[in-house]
Formats: C-alpha cells, sequence, structure tokens
C-alpha cells in the first residue's frame, strides 16, 4: 500500500528524519546503535527468535485488520499519519480484543500495530489519530525492531528465572532496554502531535489513560500540577519508592508524559518543525554518535537540575560539594606544586651560579 494525501489539511513533513522528535536520551542510544557495522541486522535476525510470522499469524486470526472496509475512519487515521511523517507504505494496524487500554508497534522486517479495543473505545476520534501517529512514530524510529526484542528477552527472563546468574546478565539487559523503551514513548508523543497536529488532543488522551473516559471530570492545569507534585515528591523515601515503582515498566507515567509533552510543546520545538524546521532523512548517515551521546548527557543533566525531587536535591548537593571540595583539593595541589617547582627551579639556579 502506497500513501495518499490526509483526509484533511496538514502540514507534510517531507522526508522527515526521526532525529526531529525523538528524546536526546533516545536518539542518543539508538544512533550509538545504528552505527555499529552490521548491528541491525544482527538485531533482525536475534529478533526472528521471535517469530514474527507466527506473531503477525496470529494476530490475523484472533483480530480485524483495519481496512477501507474494517474501522475506515482509523484505517484513514493510519493513511494520514504514513502520509505526514512520509513513510513508504502504510503499516498495517490490527484491532484486538482485549478490555486494558494499550497499543504497539512491533515485529523486524514489516513493522505492523496493534490497538486494544479498550484504548479504541476510550479514546475520540482526534485522540485515536495521536496515538496512531505515536506508533507511526515508533515505526519511523525504528523502534519496533528493539521492541520486539525486549518482549522476547522478557520472555526469555521468566523462562531461566531459575538460574541464579542468567537472570542476573538477562534483567541487567532488560532493565537497560525498559530505560531506553520509556524514553522512546517521550519521543512517540512527540511523533503522535505532529502526526494529529492537535496538542490538545494528545493531551486529553494522556489524560483518559490515568483517568478513564469522564474527561469532563478532569483538568489539564490541575493535571499538570499532580505532575509537578510528583517530580517534588514528598521526602527521601517518596523518591525511593519512585525509583522502585519504575522497575518492570515500559511506559513513563502518564503524568510525566504530560508533562514531557508540554514542556517540548511550549519550547518551541513542535512549532519549528512544521515551520519546516527538522533534520531530513537523507542527512541520517551524518548523525554525530559524539554529538548525540552529548544531548542525552545533557538532557540528563537538565533534568536532573530541574528536579525538585529530595532525594534528587540531596545527591546535586552532595555531588557540587564534591565537585568544590575536588576544585579545591586540586587548587591545592597545585599550589603546592607549583611552589615546590619555583623552589626546584631556585635551587638549581643557585647550583648553577656556584
Amino acid at each position: 500500500m502506497t500513501t495518499n494525501a490526509p483526509d484533511r489539511a496538514r502540514v507534510r513533513l517531507e522526508n522527515i528524519s526521526s532525529r526531529a522528535y525523538e528524546h536526546p536520551a533516545d536518539r542518543g542510544a539508538l544512533v550509538a546503535l545504528r552505527s555499529l557495522r552490521g548491528f541491525d541486522e544482527v538485531f533482525k535476525r536475534l529478533s526472528g527468535l521471535f517469530n514474527e510470522r507466527a506473531l503477525r499469524l496470529m494476530f490475523l486470526s484472533s483480530a480485524v485488520r483495519v481496512n477501507e472496509q474494517q474501522f475506515p475512519e482509523v484505517y484513514n487515521y493510519v493513511r494520514d499519519a504514513a502520509y505526514i511523517l512520509d513513510l513508504d507504505e502504510v503499516p498495517e494496524l490490527y484491532i484486538q480484543m482485549n478490555p486494558r487500554p494499550n497499543a504497539m508497534a512491533i515485529g523486524s522486517s514489516k513493522p505492523f500495530m496493534v490497538m486494544t479495543t479498550g484504548l479504541f473505545d476510550l479514546l475520540d476520534p482526534e485522540e485515536q489519530r495521536f496515538v496512531v501517529g505515536h506508533e507511526v512514530g515508533h515505526i519511523l524510529s525504528g523502534h519496533a525492531v528493539y521492541r520486539t526484542m525486549l518482549l522476547a528477552l522478557i520472555r526469555l527472563a521468566a523462562r531461566v528465572a531459575w538460574i541464579p546468574l542468567g537472570y542476573i546478565g538477562i534483567r541487567a539487559i532488560v532493565t537497560a532496554l525498559e530505560e531506553w523503551y520509556r524514553k522512546s514513548e517521550l519521543s512517540c508523543d512527540r511523533a503522535g502531535v505532529l502526526a494529529a497536529q492537535n496538542p490538545d488532543a494528545a493531551k486529553r488522551a494522556l489524560m483518559k489513560l490515568a483517568g478513564g473516559s469522564r474527561l469532563a471530570e478532569m483538568n489539564p492545569d490541575s493535571f499538570m500540577e499532580q505532575a509537578r507534585e510528583y517530580e517534588r515528591g514528598g521526602d527521601a523515601r517518596d523518591s525511593l519508592i519512585k525509583l522502585l515503582s519504575l522497575m518492570g515498566q515500559t511506559h513513563p507515567f502518564a503524568v510525566i508524559r504530560m508533562a514531557e509533552l508540554s514542556r517540548w510543546l511550549d519550547d518551541g520545538s513542535y512549532q519549528r518543525i512544521l515551520d519546516g524546521d527538522y533534520p531530513r532523512r537523507d542527512s541520517d548517515r551524518d548523525a554525530s554518535v559524539g554529538e548525540e551521546a552529548r544531548n542525552a548527557a545533557n538532557s540528563y543533566r537538565e533534568s536532573w537540575e530541574r528536579s525538585e525531587d529530595p532525594l534528587v536535591g540531596t545527591l546535586r548537593d552532595v555531588a557540587g560539594s564534591a565537585a568544590n571540595t575536588g576544585g579545591r583539593i586540586f587548587d591545592s595541589v597545585a599550589e603546592r606544586w607549583k611552589s615546590a617547582g619555583g623552589r626546584r627551579n631556585d635551587s638549581n639556579n643557585a647550583g648553577s651560579a656556584s
């Protein structure tokens, strides 16, 4: 299937690179992985252990494939998102009977998307458009390959849980991939907004993921205040609980997603992309691994400095004090070194004069 024009006027982001919307931590990890010669091919072969063909057949037999005759409006959203984000083909989408709200993009050679009825029934049309754009963003970023591998590793970890060393090794990899996975979700919230070009619908969708369908009972400003309160935390115990609560989580919490998306919208990044100021796909090969790693580090540092979490604040103060102490120690050693060098020079000069 080839892409066609969207069903209503939106800005087409021709030749857009996924780097335009990817979270720095997500982008840094992906650029580094893709820079390894043959890594993608090896990864795809490994993901074959998950048996993509069997996975697709499972949904083909037990879910409804979206097309012009089945869920035609949703099919238009998929076609529209593929056109705006300039994909070569329209990916398949399956609607699965499952009351739990969820959507995913999976596969390697030909990724496809799945949306549960729990999520479909929860959202209005514009919110569905945002979710579809979010999943198309995963495909454009190449996330589906790595996400499929994460699912395979999670299953493998469950099977070898009785082997302590094997489980610990796999669990370490899974934990690292889960951290990347959470950042990839932040990236594709941005992709969803770019595809739908309706920020309010994106915010509504995130609120519904937290509080259900009764949108009239919710307020975006109050929801944002929740995010600020969560980021501040109560005391060190709350901070520890927050860290522990992320274990096994592949998605950031809804309030965090709302806050991150709002920051991205407010800093002008969204509008700049719509105005045509974005990296093009044909320049991806020139992306610098070092630059992306620095951007990722800067992102974590800004998040660290912005955080009002008490534990983070304490660690920040300790780190700052350590840095200051280290600086003073370095200055003291440097002064002593200079003084010692000066005394040696004076002694040498005196010896040569005699």
